[in-house]
């Protein structure tokens, strides 16, 4: 039975960070990308970030330059730090496994955590 649990979250004040972890088991870490999402109250689920396994990134638009995607192959981890903190950074932000990423784009795959929230207010 594939697992992945997301820790990390909280409430931090804007311009803050956070790091979110998100560690599998079984033997999907190593069949492909990894992958963050979230989603806001009301507001349909979006694609944060992801990682192959050679270490190959991608962002989203609007946490480029704020947001760092990493993992550690041997312990079967993704972590996403989270820096400069924004309000509309609030969200339960949510794990992904066994994706892909082509031509830049990720393409989700069928295994996904229970979510962390991460709250951004003063």
């Amino acid at each position: 039975q594939v697992q992945l649990v997301e820790s990390g979250g909280g409430l931090v004040q804007p311009g803050g960070s956070l790091r979110l972890s998100c560690v599998t088991s079984g033997s999907i870490f190593s069949r492909g990308a990894m992958g963050w999402y979230r989603q806001a109250p009301g507001k349909e689920r979006e694609f944060v970030a992801a990682i192959t396994s050679n270490g190959y990134a991608v962002y989203a638009d609007s946490v480029k330059g704020r947001f760092t995607i990493s993992r550690d192959n041997t312990n079967n981890a993704v972590y996403l730090q989270m820096n400069s903190l924004k309000p509309e950074d609030t969200a339960v932000y949510y794990c992904n496994a066994d994706g892909d990423i082509v031509r830049s784009r990720y393409y989700p795959g069928k295994y996904w955590g229970q979510g962390t929230q991460v709250t951004v207010s003063s």
